[in-house]
Parts: structure tokens; sequence; C-alpha cells
């Protein structure tokens, strides 16, 4: 039996369920969950991020949800140190730590804990790169580091840009995950047909339209948030916001961000395609069976 700690973690694309299986899991087994999504982290976007709702948070311990003002920018390097330290917080109270969420990069940092460069900000570089649209970021990314290009939001600037300001101060291409962790991992993939998928990301984009996306940005906008930052926040963020300018109709606006959903969709599971360890599973009681074989639970 391994003596490193447990780590419980669910990955899927969006949509695929996660919330959902690990509360049910968590309840089961003791545990706790740290929410790996990179804008779950913000107070006030919750329809849009498809956050746990009050209800749920209330029936199991949630980790790294609401810890942010949107106005302000937080990285995967913030991430890791704030996972971590959930992490061992909810192992000292001899709980089971649930790692649960679809930022994959941000999922990976933690599980093998990845020696992240230590670059400062580049207000130069920025200054420049900030003129050009996400299009020629993305191609500029491509050239110098085509992994990370393969799973960034080609339409997200400032991840883009922090990903080439990195690459340039450091001269070489963020570090490789290799596959050295320090915990004993118990790796979940929610696996759906695509066609499945789609037709549940477009469901469910419908239901946070009703249940009042619009308005939630709006709110954001009132609260001081830069329409700026929404754009490069991304998804629903990024396409209401350009409807609330007149730049989209609300009919493109949908259209634009099915597919954009669609596509983020595909780039998540290209991503943990090539994760040999997890077991890919379609329901509750595959994952309750894989994590009683394995007695990490």
């Amino acid at each position: 039996m391994s003596k490193k700690p447990p780590l419980i973690i669910i990955v899927g694309p969006t949509a695929s369920g996660k919330t959902a299986l690990s509360i049910k899991l968590a309840k089961k087994f003791n545990g706790e969950i740290v929410s790996a999504d990179s804008r779950q982290v913000y107070r006030g976007m919750d329809i849009g991020t498809g956050k746990a709702s009050k209800s749920e948070q209330r029936q199991v311990k949630h980790h790294l949800l609401d810890i942010v003002d949107p106005r302000h920018k937080y990285n995967v390097s913030h991430f890791q140190k704030d996972a971590v330290k959930a992490i061992k917080q909810i192992q000292k109270r001899g709980k089971l730590p649930f790692l649960v969420g679809g930022t994959a990069f941000w999922i990976d940092v933690v599980v093998y804990d990845l020696d992240l460069p230590s670059v400062k900000p580049n207000r130069t570089l920025r200054k420049r790169l900030t003129k050009l649209p996400p299009s020629k970021l993305y191609s500029m990314l491509k050239k110098i580091d085509p992994d990370r290009a393969r799973m960034i939001d080609k339409n997200n600037p400032y991840r883009i840009i922090r990903a080439i300001e990195i690459v340039k101060s450091t001269g070489k291409p963020v570090p490789k995950i290799t596959k050295k962790s320090p915990y004993d991992l118990a790796w979940l993939g929610i696996t759906l047909p695509r066609t499945k998928l789609n037709k549940r990301i477009d469901k469910r984009l419908a239901a946070r339209m009703q249940k009042g996306m619009v308005s939630e940005v709006i709110g954001l906008l009132k609260r001081g948030v830069p329409a700026s930052r929404l754009l490069s926040i991304g998804l629903e963020y990024r396409y209401v916001t350009l409807y609330l300018q007149g730049k989209l109709t609300k009919q493109e606006m949908m259209a634009q961000l099915r597919a954009a959903i669609h596509q983020y969709a595909k780039r998540q599971m290209t991503w943990w395609k090539r994760n040999d360890q997890i077991h890919r599973i379609k329901s509750f009681a595959e994952a309750e069976k894989i994590l009683r074989f394995r007695n990490i639970a």
C-alpha cells in the first residue's frame, strides 16, 4: 500500500456532470472538494461558471470558490499554492480530498507538483502584445510553445500573453508534465459521446440564459468589473459582453457561444486523452467500484 496521501481527481469536459458526481462521492467517502476551475474562483460569477449552488456547498465543504474579486487576476501559480494548502488542510482533518474541475493544466500543476517558472510581468512586452488580436497572439504562441497552444483558450488574450511572456523570459516552453506525484492518485474521467455532450452543452446554455446570465454580466459591469476583463475571462462572459456592447445580436451571441463551448470541450478531451492513468467512467457506481478496488477511499 502506498505511503503517499491519497488524492481523488475528477475530470471531464464541461457539462459532463463533474459537480454532481463529486458531491455524491465526497459524501460517500467522507471527503471535501477542491475546485479546479479557473473561473469559479471569482466572486459574482456563478451562473456562467456552473458553480456549485449554496445548497450543494452545504452538503459537502468546497474550497477555492469565490476567493477573488473578478477585477483582479488569479493565475495558475496562485492556484497551485492555494490548492496544495487546501489539500493539506483536508488531510489534516482526516478527510479525503477531491480535486475536481475542467481547467486541465491547473490540475496537472497540482497533481504532479510542477515547478512553474517564476516570471515577473514584462510591462513593455505586454503593452506591445495587447495591441494584437487573439488570432495573431495564438499564432505566436503556437510557434514557440505548441504544446501549451494546443490547450489554451484561443480567445483569451490574457492567458496567451502570459504564456508568451514565460517563453520569452525563460527561453524555453513551460515545463512538460512528469508523471511523478507526491500523492497516491485515483483519476476518474467522465466519458460521454461527443453528440450527447454537445446536446448537454446546448441545453445547459439555454438554461443559463433563462436563469439570468445576461443579468449576471450586467451586475458585474455595474460593480466596476471592466468589460475588457470580462472579455478576457472568455466563454459566457466574453460573448454576453459583446452582445451588451452591441457588437453581436442575440442570435449571433448564442451561435458563437455554443460553438466556442463545443471547441472548449474538445480541447479538454484532447488533453485528458493523453493521460493513461485516468479511469474512464460513465456512472457513480463505476466510480465507487474503482475507489473501493484501489483501497484508496
